[in-house]
C-alpha cells in the first residue's frame, strides 16, 4: 500500500472510530464525509438539541502534497496524536488550524 492510500485509510479509521465512540443524543447524528478523490475528510454533527439547531464540523482533514492537514480538530485526544500512534511521522502532519507563524513553533510540518 502506498503512502497516500495508507494516510487515507488511517484518517477514515480515526473518523469511523469517533462515530462509534460518540453517542448520538436526541435528534443529532454524526455524518462522515470521505472524498477520496480530492482528499477531504470531515465528521459533521447535525440535528437538534431541544429547540436549538446543532450543526458543525467536529473534524476536518485534508491531504495536500502528501501531507495530512488537520484543518479543524474538535476532539479531546487530538487527531495529530492519533495519527502518530498509527505511524504517521510528525513531518507529514500540518496543524492547519494554526497560523503559518505559529506552525514554526510546533514539532509538526510547516506546510
Amino acid at each position: 500500500m502506498g503512502k497516500l492510500d495508507s494516510y487515507r485509510e488511517s484518517i477514515q479509521q480515526i473518523i469511523s472510530g469517533y462515530i462509534k465512540r460518540l453517542s448520538d443524543s436526541g435528534d443529532n447524528r454524526l455524518e462522515p464525509v470521505f472524498d477520496t478523490v480530492h482528499n477531504h475528510y470531515l465528521l459533521i454533527e447535525a440535528g437538534w438539541r431541544g429547540e436549538r439547531r446543532v450543526y458543525g464540523n467536529l473534524i476536518h482533514i485534508d491531504i495536500k502534497e502528501e501531507k495530512i492537514w488537520i484543518q479543524h480538530d474538535g476532539t479531546e485526544i487530538g487527531i495529530a496524536n492519533e495519527l502518530m500512534e498509527m505511524g504517521v511521522p510528525k513531518e507529514d502532519i500540518v496543524l492547519g488550524f494554526h497560523s503559518p507563524f505559529m506552525r514554526q513553533h510546533t514539532e509538526f510540518a510547516l506546510g
